[in-house]
């Protein structure tokens, strides 16, 4: 399949799943929007977990490369800045809360291959801080990306709040510099 024709599909099932939720997601309203025969659909993607899967992956309008600041704080904070980007601007913010509420209630889904792509991309920064002496060997970049993501994501999506501008310089100080010497800024952060 010829790469436009495929982001063209990708697009029309992430514009769906944001508009309507997973439930109301369908080939045939991929078909539609895309305008694709949902035969041709079907032959690459035998559903549409399958199809919604590959999308979130593959699509252009979610798509991610691991910043290369020059340093991990700065890459840090790029990361979390793209995180604030994605959970706060239509349409990555739509289709980002849509396709977490239906990984939760499908299984088949498997959000997993989402969040394990995006891993391999962020793994980079840790590997050079590294070797740039920056981060002790035996740090877990997981966890790392999971407290700053994590807390992007409990600001923005669970809790409704704005996630302000100096918010992913603020959350990357508090993680690397310790809560006690990280600026208290309470009025800033949550604007």
């Amino acid at each position: 399949m010829a790469p436009r024709k495929q982001q063209e599909i990708f697009d029309a099932t992430l514009r769906l799943v944001a508009e309507k939720g997973y439930d109301g997601l369908t080939v045939e309203g991929v078909a539609e929007h895309s305008g694709v025969n949902k035969t041709t659909i079907y032959r690459w993607w035998p559903s549409k977990a399958a199809l919604l899967g590959a999308a979130l992956v593959e699509a252009d309008v979610l798509g991610f490369q691991a910043p290369d600041t020059g340093s991990l704080r700065g890459d840090l904070v790029a990361l979390v800045e793209g995180v604030r980007r994605l959970l706060t601007e239509p349409p990555s913010s739509d289709i980002a809360v849509a396709a977490l509420a239906a990984a939760v209630r499908h299984p088949e889904l498997d959000a997993r291959r989402f969040f394990a792509d995006r891993f391999a991309r962020e793994r980079e920064i840790f590997e050079r801080a590294v070797r740039r002496g920056e981060l002790k060997e035996s740090a877990d970049p997981m966890l790392i990306v999971d407290l700053l993501a994590g807390a992007v994501w409990m600001r923005a999506v669970f809790r409704g709040l704005p996630v302000a501008d100096d918010f992913p310089a603020a959350a990357v100080s508090a993680l690397l510099d310790g809560p006690a010497t990280a600026p208290r800024r309470p009025s800033r952060l949550t604007r």
